[in-house]
């Protein structure tokens, strides 16, 4: 069970630390309508669960990151707009985080650094010397490297969010996903993320690949 009164401290301390000494108005409002994006009914894999994961590795590798609390807010809008239906998710978040921080008092440059590490996690695919992108990335795909029984929840939450795609279509949309993810370099870009991790989601993802490329079996 997700301990909601717990989420909102840590988005009231993430956006208090981005603020510093500035002055803002109440996190609590902001917070509460974050977490109730989190939890629209469309939702099966990017739920509070997820969030909480993000948010916990976040703190985890927070010694990875330049601006840690930039980080933290981040991950809170990263995928705060989502739409199983359509493909300007990240872009739609980024633009949300903008217009949030701004009016909940955020200094424009940081603002405008939590919405460039929001649209990141479209490809997942930080610059070298990005360390605060590395951590966010890392956090949100270090799912891909959980043990097998989570990871078979993972994929089974990601099908029903797609419920309404029809199965070949699915299959084929995934599996391209995946080839592309395998295709990469690395797959984590934090010295942590690629020992703990790289191997265990590349061991993951081959075998879903393999899972997909079989033919349904027939009712019986």
């Amino acid at each position: 069970m997700v301990d909601l009164d717990a989420l909102r401290s840590r988005f009231a301390r993430a956006l208090d630390g981005a603020r510093g000494s500035a002055p803002g108005p109440d996190p609590a409002p902001y917070a509460g309508s974050l977490l109730t994006r989190w939890q629209e009914p469309q939702r099966r894999y990017h739920t509070l669960a997820h969030l909480t994961a993000v948010l916990d590795h976040v703190d985890a590798l927070a010694d990875h990151a330049d601006d840690p609390d930039a980080v933290r807010l981040a991950a809170w809008f990263h995928d705060a707009v989502y739409r199983p239906d359509r493909s300007e998710n990240e872009e739609r978040s980024a633009r949300l985080a903008e217009r949030a921080l701004s009016e909940a008092g955020l200094a424009a440059e940081r603002t405008a650094e939590v919405a460039r590490l929001v649209r990141l996690t479209a490809t997942h695919a930080p610059a070298g010397d990005d360390r605060d992108g590395q951590l966010l990335c890392d956090a949100d795909l270090a799912v891909l490297a959980s043990p097998p029984s989570a990871y078979a929840a993972y994929t089974a939450a990601v099908r029903e969010e797609y419920h309404f795609v029809p199965n070949d279509a699915f299959r084929g949309g995934r599996a391209e996903i995946l080839r592309q993810l395998l295709g990469l370099p690395t797959l984590f870009h934090t010295p942590y993320g690629r020992r703990e991790w790289e191997a265990t989601a590349r061991h993951n993802l081959v075998g879903e690949l393999e899972m997909l490329s079989l033919p349904d079996t027939p009712d019986v």
